[in-house]
Formats: structure tokens, C-alpha cells, sequence
């Protein structure tokens, strides 16, 4: 199952189409976003730690989280995954124990980052990173830790944030070297600077449009015309949850009743049709003890 998604996620990526990727926080999540037709989906950090624990993007899930939700994702669906990594949860070592695990769960890409631990979000102020050599051992590691050639390493800088855009562009280098097969420069402010990005660095380049980040809105269009490999919207579909939670649970509070009939939920028929209910009648029928 994994190794034809991962054949394919390369093959997307260096089409340089604007591959337009949801973030998933859970299987559900993967279920609406392969039923709405997305040829990919990627497991965010920020996302899992949300809906999981309920608390902010500032290093609090661990690995061993992470790889529990990968799995839950991969046993409903074949589409192929490229899993939030965070820092490698430590050093070079860390990395490559995570590209392990990530890999063994059913992940066809990792991304990981140059912030010193513990992360916060590429959006959020207060960042610091680390060395572009110590990160590019942890690239080098994650590449050397992979069990199949497809997987792919997919290095981030925060460092445009603390140092600007030609020190970013320098490490994207360097871990280009250390064998990523995409980059990720963490959120320009202008166009502009993504065109650069894109037209100098050799390898796809990975564009995450946070809604209400720092990074401007740039239309799928601009992007497939830019060359960007892959266009994320890391937690549309968290934020889309929460938005569409927050109308419904304001509407029973406050009227003491919810309907199909107020179009604030998925009705029962939609909900069983989409977590795959007829199925599993099929087996029950299938297995059931004939008198």
C-alpha cells in the first residue's frame, strides 16, 4: 500500500503543479478530505496537538502520538501522506528514530524543521533556530534512515523570521546537499519572495498558506504558474471543524434543540456513508454463524 503512494507523491511533487494539499488532524478528517477528491493529504503537528490534546502548536505531542495518528490515517485510506516531523523531536539521532517510526506507520513524506526545540508555530513570534549545520544533519540522517528511495525529506526554515530571506535561502541550500528533495521557506511576507524561493532553489518547493498567517493569499493559479511543487493549507480542515462545531453547539445552546432541518450538521446517512457503515454490514452478513 505505501510504496505505491509514495512512487506517486514523488512524481506529483516534481510536476511542479501546485499539488494542493489539506492538513488532517485525524482519520475523519482524511475521510471528508479523500472523499472530496485530494490527491494527498498531510498529518500537521499543529493539528493532532489541537484536536488531541486541546493545546497550542508549542512542542507538546510527542513521536510516539504522532505515529499512533499516521497509523489510524493509513489503515483508512491509500492516499499518500506526508507527516508534520517537527525538529526530528531532538537531534540527528531523534530524526532518524522519527523517519523510522514515521516511515514503519504508513508515512510517504516527512517534514522537518531548523527551530530549536521546543517549536512553536512558523506563524507564531518567538522563534529561534538552530544551526544550518546541525539541521542539515538531521536532513542527512532522515535521508539515511528511510526504508524506501520514495520517501521523501522535506526540509523547513524558520530562519527568514530571525535572519531573512538570503541566510533561508542559504540553508535551503544547504539541505539540498544533504539530500531534501523538497524545501519549505517559512512564511514570506510578498509574491516576490516566493519567486525567488522558487526560481533558485533546484529542488520543489513546498508553499504553506496559513489562514490568517504571515504569508499573503496566493491564488493555486499564481502558484502553478510560480512552479511550487506543493501548496498546503496545513489546518483548513481543523479550522473548518471548529468553525462548523462552534455554529452548531451555539445553536443548541441557545435554542435547546438541533435538527438535520437547521443545516448545521452532516445528517445521519451522511455521516455513516462516509466512515464506510455498508461495509462493514458486508462483513457482518459475510461472517455471521448460519443456523
Amino acid at each position: 500500500m505505501v510504496e505505491p503512494a509514495g512512487k506517486q507523491l514523488r512524481q506529483q511533487v516534481e510536476e511542479r503543479r501546485a499539488l494542493l494539499v489539506p492538513g488532517v488532524m485525524n482519520a475523519l478528517a482524511a475521510r471528508v478530505a479523500e472523499d472530496l477528491g485530494f490527491e494527498a493529504l498531510y498529518i500537521t503537528g499543529a493539528g493532532v496537538t489541537n484536536a488531541l490534546l486541546g493545546l497550542p502548536d508549542v512542542g507538546l505531542i510527542s513521536p510516539t502520538q504522532m505515529a499512533d495518528t499516521i497509523g489510524q490515517i493509513r489503515n483508512i485510506t491509500q492516499l499518500p501522506l506526508i507527516v508534520d516531523g517537527d525538529t526530528g523531536f531532538g537531534n540527528a539521532i531523534n530524526t532518524w528514530h522519527t523517519v523510522r517510526a514515521f516511515e514503519r506507520a504508513g508515512a510517504n513524506a516527512i517534514q522537518i524543521e531548523d527551530q530549536e526545540f521546543p517549536k512553536r508555530c512558523g506563524h507564531f513570534d518567538g522563534k529561534s533556530v538552530i544551526g544550518g549545520e546541525e539541521m542539515a544533519e538531521k536532513v542527512r540522517a532522515a535521508a539515511e534512515a528511510r526504508q524506501s528511495p520514495d520517501f521523501l525529506i522535506i526540509a523547513r526554515t524558520d530562519a527568514y523570521a530571525t535572519h531573512g530571506l538570503d541566510e533561508a535561502i542559504r540553508r535551503a541550500e544547504m539541505f539540498i546537499e544533504a539530500r531534501a528533495a523538497v524545501t519549505l521557506v517559512r512564511a514570506p511576507r510578498e509574491v516576490a519572495e516566493i519567486r525567488r524561493v522558487v526560481q533558485t532553489l533546484p529542488v520543489p518547493q513546498l508553499v504553506n498558506l496559513v489562514i490568517g498567517g504571515k504569508t499573503p493569499a496566493v491564488s493555486l493559479e499564481d502558484c502553478r504558474a510560480l512552479g511550487v511543487g506543493i501548496v498546503l493549507y496545513a489546518n483548513a480542515s481543523l479550522q473548518g471543524a471548529i468553525k462548523g462545531m462552534q455554529d452548531a453547539l451555539l445553536h443548541l445552546r441557545d435554542r435547546g434543540a438541533l435538527t438535520e432541518g437547521d443545516n448545521l450538521v452532516a445528517p445521519f446517512a451522511e455521516r455513516q456513508r462516509l466512515v464506510g457503515m455498508d461495509e462493514f454490514k458486508r462483513l457482518e452478513a459475510r461472517y455471521a454463524v448460519k443456523d
